[in-house]
Formats: C-alpha cells, structure tokens, sequence
C-alpha cells in the first residue's frame, strides 16, 4: 500500500507594514489537514500556521510551527536530508498565504516575508520541490492557493514549470485567489476539498479529473459569489502524471487501464525507469494484485539485464537507425492460402460473423477492423474492460479465431490477417509466446506500423490493399487496445502479439 505523508502551511498573520494579513488561510489550512488526517488517512501531516503546536520531527526532537522563514527552511533542510519515502509513496505540500513572482521566479511568503527583499526573505518553489524530491517518494503533489492579495491572495506565481511534480496552482498568473466571507475559506480550496470527496464514477481520483473539475467549479463558484473570474490550472511534469491516481481507493477500471497505457508506452520507448514507477502505480490501485504489472516487473528487470550485457551487432544497424526490413511482397505465398469457396461463419460462443464478412468483401478495410476489435472483445466478453488480458487471448476460441482469420485472407487474397501476421513474426526471428523488443520492432517494420523508427498513429496507417503485406488487422483494435490512439495502443500490443501468434499457433491458424 501506498504511504502518503505531507507539509501544511496556512498563514494569515502577516506583518501589515509588508504584506496584507489574510482571513482564511489558516482555516483551510486547517481543513486539508483534517482530510488528509481523518478522511485519507496519511502517515504524517507537518502543519505550520500562525499558532500550530510545535512539531514533532522525532523522537526527543521538536521544531517550532510558527511558518518563519528560518522554521521553513530548517524543516525543509532537515527532514529531507535523507529519502524516507519509496518509488510508489506520494508526498503532498499546501501552501495557502501569499505567493509572489520576482525577477521570473515564483516565490512562497512566510508570515516575516518582505516583499521588497524577496531573495533573502522568500522561499523559491524551485527550492521546495528540489528538498521535496529529496524524500524518495516518486510522486510529489504541490497545492499552491497562494495567490492571495489586495482582498485576494495576490497576483503572481505559476510561470515556472517543477519537473517531476503535479503543481497545481489556485489560479493563472495573471489572477487573484480570493477569499469567500459566506465560506469563510478560499474558493480554490473549498471546492478542492469538495473534489476530492466525491465518490463513483464522477470522482476526482486521477490528476486529470481532479484539473477538469477545479477548472469549471471555481469560476462558477466566484461567479455566485460576485467574485472576478479565477481560473485554477495544473502543470504536470511529464505529461504521463495527467493520469496518475491521486486516491487508489476512488480509482476506477479505467483509470487504471489508462495508467497501464502509459506504463506501456514509456516501456516501449525504453524508459524503464519511468515504466516501472507508473506500474507500481497500476499495482497499488489495484490493491496490489494485477498481474499485468507482476508480469511488466519481471519483464523489466530481464530487459535491463540484458541491455546491460548485450551490445547491438553491426550487421543489425545502419547509420541513423535500424536497417529495414524488406516488405512481404504483395502475392507472395502465404501458409494461410485464400479460399475459392465461401468460408464457414464458424463460432463457438454463437458470434455473427456476417457483417466483418461483408466489410472485407466490399473492401472496407478500416470497418473491418474495427468490427474485428468489437467481436473478438464481444467473443472473449471483454466489452467493458476494452482489451484482452493474456488469459483471455490464451483461452480465445479456436473455432472464431480461425473464422475471423480465414475472412481476411480469402478477401485480401492472402495479403491480411493473423496467419499472415504469424508467419512474418516467425520470418523476423520471433518466438511463440515470447516478447522480445527488438523482433517487435523488425515486425512493425515488415508489416508497415512503424516508419524511421517511429510508430504510426492510427489514423496514419494504411486501410488498403496498397499496405504492406500483414498491415491488417491492426491488432491493437483487434485486441480491443488503443482505440484510435495508436501510440499507446502498440504497447500494449508489443507482448500481447506473442500471446496471440502462440493461441493462433494452438488452434492451428
């Protein structure tokens, strides 16, 4: 299980001759605290306001909690001078008091800041989010509502970007974060915390939700209020942190299935590091019992064994990338011959094959595979989930899977289908039922996915009989992955087809 610890920092009282002393930081302060306590359960909550009780930093060793700039920073210096988190822990940090940007640098006020000499009494974010990266947690979440001034809670910080980090700003830089007197909080944070209540399908558990509905729930807010317009907005970096699950227990299916996508991706671009630590993530939402990520652990550590050990041959490479493959010559023979005869709409779960049928014999390639992705997930009763997993693909019955084959090579005259598609991994060296990244690539070279090294999109393959030999069925439709988003689509394809090519093996395709 994920462990989740945070710093929380609420401040009205500000000195009046520097900055505007705030009504209700400290109260929502209070509240994230109280959520993150009570509601969601973390390990550890530091919390520094105006009168907070001294803070425990460990045994025998307290730290005052009155947010100074030199309580800040020793905290910030002390706690993470060594990792105490791991690759799947989270740790959080709010921030609700004024905020400022100087000389192109956003800047977090504690309650002695004097904005006349921001450098030396301010704390850079920048700085926050390198001693919070120290932690060891792979996941770090930053909540500014600190744009807080002249009735606000000012104008001003947001224009950096904090690699690593889901920021999450209070509103655009050119805004102000006001205060609600009816709500006695800030708009940003009341409906924050009302985000991140709501249960079901409407709830705010990825980092991407959680954006949509801040983005449309406190303009309205301060529009009911008779406040100007504010506009909260989300940084992510990298991008693939736009899906990470912020509340496992909210999370659903699909969140998941969308952080696997991801996971995927980042592996076939061969940043394992980043692949590993987005399938912790899928492993944690799933409570620790997705074997889609148990499979993904062991088949990283084989691939950094062997990128370690192996090194390219030199008959394998040209200059500027792999040499390419030569294309199945159109007319070629092909194991799987066409047949003269019609071919027998066969099913073992009672699957109408007639409309692929008529799809391929009007030469509608692109509904044709579409509907091949619809009935074998109709077929293996994986509609909802959207994708076969490895058990679905290796129980997948031999009487349809031949069925749907047999369609596509009779009406492309032994250019498509599975068969085809099988004989071709072969060709290139692949194994049955094994992944191997480099006869992947020769694949998607030979069959027309990928061009220059780069996989194509969806909408840029080639739905004609002009496509190289083995182009369809795209199997990323055909095993119900992607959707029309071809990039991550083929990453999840990139082991499933090994899976696929042994059943096709099996029943004889």
């Amino acid at each position: 299980m994920a462990r989740n610890q945070a710093i929380v920092i609420g401040i009205n009282q500000y000195n009046p001759n520097n900055l505007t002393p705030l009504n209700y930081a400290k109260r929502d302060a209070e509240l994230v605290r109280d959520f993150f306590e009570q509601e969601a359960g973390f390990e550890k909550v530091y919390f520094f306001s105006d009168d907070a009780a001294e803070i425990n930093l460990r045994p025998g060793v307290t730290i005052p909690s009155q947010p100074t700039l030199g309580n800040l920073e020793s905290f910030l210096l002390d706690y993470f001078e060594k990792p105490r988190l791991k690759a799947g822990d989270n740790f959080w940090f709010f921030f609700a008091g004024h905020g400022l940007r100087y000389a192109d640098r956003d800047y977090l006020m504690p309650c002695d800041a004097n904005p006349r000499n921001v450098e030396r009494t301010a704390i850079p974010v920048s700085y926050v989010t390198e001693r919070l990266r120290r932690c060891g947690a792979d996941n770090v979440v930053l909540i500014l509502d600190s744009c807080r001034n002249i009735g606000g809670r000012g104008l001003g910080i947001g224009g950096e970007h904090q690699q690593g980090v889901v920021t999450i700003f209070s509103g655009s830089p050119s805004e102000i974060s006001y205060e609600i007197d009816k709500l006695q909080q800030g708009a940003f944070t009341h409906t924050l915390l009302e985000a991140l209540r709501i249960q079901g399908e409407g709830n705010c558990a990825t980092v991407e939700r959680l954006y949509q509905y801040l983005s449309y729930r406190v303009p309205e807010l301060n529009r009911q209020h008779n406040k100007p317009r504010q506009t909260p907005y989300i940084i992510a970096e990298p991008a693939t942190k736009y899906h990470l699950i912020l509340l496992p227990k909210y999370a659903t299916l699909r969140d998941i299935e969308t952080l696997k996508l991801d996971a995927c991706k980042a592996e076939l671009e061969g940043d394992l590091e980043l692949a590993k630590q987005l399938w912790i993530r899928v492993n944690i939402a799933a409570s620790g019992s997705d074997m889609d990520a148990i499979l993904a652990f062991q088949r990283i550590a084989q691939r950094v064994g062997h990128e370690v050990v192996s090194q390219p041959s030199s008959d394998s490479q040209v200059r500027g990338g792999r040499s390419p493959q030569p294309p199945l010559q159109k007319g070629a023979k092909s194991e799987a011959k066409p047949n003269d005869e019609g071919v027998k709409l066969v099913s073992a779960v009672g699957m109408d094959y007639g409309k692929l049928r008529d799809l391929l014999a009007a030469g509608k390639w692109q509904e044709a595979d579409e509907e091949t992705a619809r009935v074998m997930l109709k077929v293996a009763g994986r509609e909802k989930e959207g994708w076969l997993d490895t058990y679905s693909i290796e129980n997948f019955p031999c009487e349809d899977l031949r069925t749907i084959d047999q369609l596509w090579v009779k009406y492309s005259n032994g250019y498509f289908g599975f068969s085809v598609q099988k004989r071709i991994w072969l060709e290139v060296g692949g194994k049955l039922g094994e992944y191997d990244t480099e006869v992947w690539e020769k694949f998607g070279d030979r069959v027309g996915w990928r061009v220059n090294d780069k996989w194509l999109y969806y909408s840029e393959l080639t739905f004609s009989p002009n496509a190289p030999g083995g182009h369809l069925p795209w199997m990323g439709r055909g095993l119900g992955l992607g959707w029309g988003v071809w990039v991550s689509g083929v990453v999840w394809l990139s082991w499933a087809v090994g899976d696929l090519f042994s059943r096709a093996e099996t029943c004889k395709v």
